[in-house]
């Protein structure tokens, strides 16, 4: 297991090997004695946009001039606006970038051309995957690299847990495929989780599991707002998260007739005073989704969840669970693999089982796209979550798709 240290060292090659960092901002002067000091400070937003028209085909041929962007009802100055198609790149208006700074670990160099392909950051939740389905985990990971990574991508690779994968971005698609050997699921069975060990907060083992998972995400996006005019995509592989999971197998109580087994429902009701702090489990488990997408949306990193059960049927027999709740548990954890996605502009691939075409669909989205930028005129820090949208302008029979919300991080005090 990778501690945040490692995770945060990994990403720093891909964030400044791509020679596009966040737009730095003048070193301050000082003030001369006795006058007061102001601080000012400009956000420079960057947004995907999908255009696509009625036949649901990337539209490939608009300028600055037929968008426009609000934050929050205010429209915006477009200042950089990138065209990606087809994975080659076309600077119709961007900004400058930084020079790269000195002392930084390039990834080896592609040959200088106008192509520039894509970043994918995979990250392998091991922790959130059934043992049982590593057969088809791993086939699952080589539908990505045939279908998804294709020469010229730039990804990284990082597992939470056993698969031990801590990959530095690299173009060697051959890397991927070594990796895919080594992934192995590691995820707490039902039965593990109704025998273990619970807390004031629920079930231990699941909240730590949990709390390294997001905290993996949370280290290697926060690194990624670094990277500007690029589209960022994170192939998100897990089963998804439920802090409250089988909590009336996990009190002893029977399904059918209620309380603990040879009790009765109110004498079971009695006992249930130390789980009290669990009535605040799917707020907790909100809470942290929600820090995990505004981190996304900060860096303008699109998510794609994939859970790689597939469509899922009913529990294992020797599980020996009440169906009812088992259906409840993979309805939730499915559904916080939506809002990580839905919340980011991305597609949840979950309860089916045609993976190729759901591979398919991100490879679209990742490869045409356009990247609009402006300097927010908002000058108020405390607006920290801010809305945004982006209209087309006269331009009938296509809709665009962006991100609808960015939110700031949080300054630190003056002192």
């Amino acid at each position: 297991m990778k501690t945040a240290s490692h995770r945060l060292g990994l990403l720093a090659t891909l964030v400044l090997s791509t020679a596009l960092g966040a737009q730095a901002p003048a070193a301050p002067q000082p003030a001369p004695a006795g006058q007061p000091q102001f601080r000012v400070a400009i956000d420079y937003v960057t947004t995907d946009a999908i255009a696509r028209n009625g036949q649901d085909q990337f539209v490939a041929d608009l300028t600055k001039g037929d968008f426009e962007i609000y934050e929050d009802g205010v429209r915006q100055e477009i200042t950089g606006l990138t065209l990606v198609h087809g994975g080659r790149v076309h600077n119709l208006a961007a900004p400058a970038a930084p020079a790269v700074q000195e002392g930084i670990i390039l990834p080896p160099s592609r040959p200088k051309n106008d192509t520039a392909g894509r970043i994918f950051l995979i990250i392998v939740d091991d922790l959130h995957l059934d043992f049982r389905n590593t057969g088809r985990i791993r086939d699952l990971f080589k539908k990505i690299s045939r279908t998804l990574v294709h020469e010229g991508d730039m990804f990284s690779i990082v597992s939470t847990g056993p698969s031990s994968l801590a990959i530095d971005p690299t173009y060697d698609r051959k890397i991927l495929d070594e990796a895919i050997k080594k992934i192995t699921g590691s995820g707490l069975k039902p039965s593990d989780i109704i025998q273990g060990s619970d807390g004031a907060d629920g079930p231990s083992e699941v909240r730590y599991r949990a709390h390294v998972a997001f905290s993996t995400a949370y280290d290697m996006l926060s690194q990624m707002e670094k990277i500007n005019n690029r589209r960022k995509a994170v192939i998100w592989v897990s089963n998804g998260y439920d802090f409250n999971p089988f909590s009336e197998s996990r009190l002893g109580e029977d399904p059918v007739f209620g309380g603990r087994f040879g009790q009765t429902r109110e004498e079971g009701r009695q006992q249930q005073g130390q789980f009290s702090g669990q009535q605040f489990a799917d707020a907790d488990l909100a809470r942290e989704l929600a820090e995990v997408t505004r981190t996304a949306n900060r860096a303008n990193a699109t998510l794609y969840t994939i859970d790689p059960r597939g469509l899922v049927a009913g529990a294992d027999l020797d599980e020996q669970l009440d169906p009812v709740e088992y259906g409840e548990y993979v309805r939730k954890s499915q559904d916080s693999l939506r809002v990580l996605a839905e919340e980011t502009g991305g597609i949840a691939v979950v309860n089916q089982n045609n993976f190729d075409k759901a591979l398919k669909r991100i490879d679209a989205e990742t490869s045409d796209y356009y990247v609009l930028g402006y300097s927010s005129t908002n000058p108020d820090p405390l607006k920290r979550t801010r809305k945004i949208e982006v209209k087309l302008v006269n331009k009938p029979g296509i809709s665009v798709w962006s991100r609808t919300s960015y939110s700031l991080r949080q300054q630190p005090k003056a002192k």
